[in-house]
């Protein structure tokens, strides 16, 4: 083939292929923030104030809970919509508000579940609704109980969530336990419990785990990611 003839065989092959290259290079990115827009949108419409959202945390602690409760979610809280956007009500250090997408980023791989009571409709009327806002606000801005005490001085995830519901909205969300009930003869949780109580391990302290309440029978799960 001549020279003269392959030159314009190859632009018409190439032009071709540079544009489509740009036009991926240019929709590309306002795609990906389309998909993340309705996401958000479509998550914001299914969750309603008061769902329980569940996670594995990236904390220290997080693998010693999960052996000893037996589950793979060691973290929790509350999901509230405030002003357009929506937030989880946690029991970190301190307590606090977190931003959706900051919490979600916190557990391993972005997976979360998301539950809500079986018959909230009936049950967390809006004026319910706010007991527990008004509740939780007790709790704000105290330290993260790292002992797991059954008091209100100190507070932990699942403690701040489980009084939130019992003491606005009169539901007991999971069981209670001692301490004792669990598994803590596993070499990691032995350290964990060294490191916070010494020798001096609260056998027959009350607790409530995020295992008990992931599995409680009040709960239905809207959404798993």
């Amino acid at each position: 083939m001549k020279k003269s003839l392959i030159t314009p065989i190859i632009i018409s092959i190439l032009i071709p292929g540079l544009m489509i290259i740009g036009v991926i290079r240019f929709i590309g990115p306002l795609l990906g923030n389309e998909t993340k827009h309705i996401y958000t949108t479509d998550l914001y419409n299914l969750v309603e104030d008061g769902d329980i959202i569940f996670q594995t945390s990236k904390s220290s602690q997080s693998k010693a809970i999960q052996i000893a409760t037996n589950s793979k979610y060691s973290h929790l809280g509350i999901i509230y919509k405030i002003e357009g956007d929506f937030f989880v009500y946690e029991a970190v250090q301190p307590v606090k508000l977190t931003p959706f997408t900051e919490w979600v980023e916190q557990g391993e791989k972005g997976h979360f579940v998301i539950k809500r009571l079986k018959n909230a409709d009936e049950i967390l009327t809006s004026d319910v609704k706010n007991k527990m806002k008004t509740e939780g606000e007790k709790y704000r801005g105290k330290d993260y109980d790292l002992y797991f005490e059954w008091s209100d001085d100190r507070i932990y995830c699942s403690e701040l969530v489980w009084k939130i519901y019992k003491n606005a909205a009169g539901v007991e969300i999971g069981e209670l336990q001692r301490l004792d009930e669990f598994n803590l003869n596993d070499k990691i949780v032995k350290q964990k419990m060294k490191e916070r109580f010494g020798d001096n391990i609260p056998e027959n302290e009350i607790v409530i785990s995020p295992s008990s309440m992931f599995e409680s029978k009040n709960l239905i799960t809207i959404y798993s990611k």
